[in-house]
């Protein structure tokens, strides 16, 4: 049994559709980073960063944190959705799974972050993780122009890693979650996008929404919480 500690923040989403693509089994216990659960001792013990996904592979012993990380875990421990053997093949996987670690996941967030949290003055901020954002999102277009999927013909966990971000394009880049006029320079991207989104995993990874009511507010309690540079202390 794997436990899985999650929100349905991006990273947490990709990890959810890997576990439903392998059909592993798992308990999925929700940690509300709006209350500050990420927080609690036990949770950084298991991971120091203080943040989700994090699983426990009680059959390996295993700890993994990190959703890129967790993929790789994952994909290893069952021998699926990684691409043929090979160096080539190697470094394309880890090459575009670290993209999506170092540059789509960490320029989305600082966008999103600039554009709807942070207090002004932030016109520099903005415009420059909108731009990153924008760029990263338009190398994944680019090369997805000419194959199926991010690494050739088969679907692999690169691709599980870049739909967890892609879900969120039109919150990063446009005005709000139903922007839909973003994926007119991203067309590739989006055909990748429907792509898995038609497939049963991702409907059930979707569907863990519906498990657990995490806050939705994002009052000066969930500011505290998620953003503890600016925070204020509490009482």
């Amino acid at each position: 049994m794997i436990t899985f500690y999650y929100s349905l923040a991006p990273n947490p989403m990709k990890v959810v559709l890997c576990l439903e693509e392998m059909g592993l089994p798992y308990e999925a216990r929700p940690v509300d980073t709006r209350k500050g659960e990420q927080h609690a001792p036990a949770f950084v013990a298991l991971n120091p960063n203080a943040k989700v996904p994090v699983i426990v592979d009680e059959e390996a012993g295993a700890r993994v944190f990190d959703s890129n990380a967790i993929l790789l875990y994952l994909a290893e421990k069952t021998g699926r959705f990684l691409p043929e053997a090979g160096p080539a093949a190697r470094g394309d996987l880890l090459s575009w799974l670290m993209f999506v670690a170092t540059g789509i996941g960490p320029y989305s967030g600082q966008a999103v972050h600039f554009r709807h949290f942070a207090p002004e003055p932030k016109d520099y901020a903005v415009t420059r993780y909108l731009y990153e954002a924008r760029r990263h999102y338009g190398i994944l277009d680019a090369r997805l122009r000419d194959r199926p999927f991010m690494l050739g013909d088969a679907y692999t966990i690169v691709d599980m890693a870049v739909w967890g971000w892609a879900r969120m394009v039109p919150f990063v880049l446009g005005s709000g979650p139903s922007d839909e006029s973003v994926w007119g320079d991203l067309p590739h991207l989006k055909r990748l996008l429907d792509t898995i989104g038609a497939r049963p995993a991702a409907q059930a990874a979707l569907a863990l929404r519906e498990r657990h009511a995490f806050k939705a507010e994002m009052d000066e309690e969930a500011r505290r919480h998620m953003f503890r540079h600016i925070a204020t202390p509490a009482a």
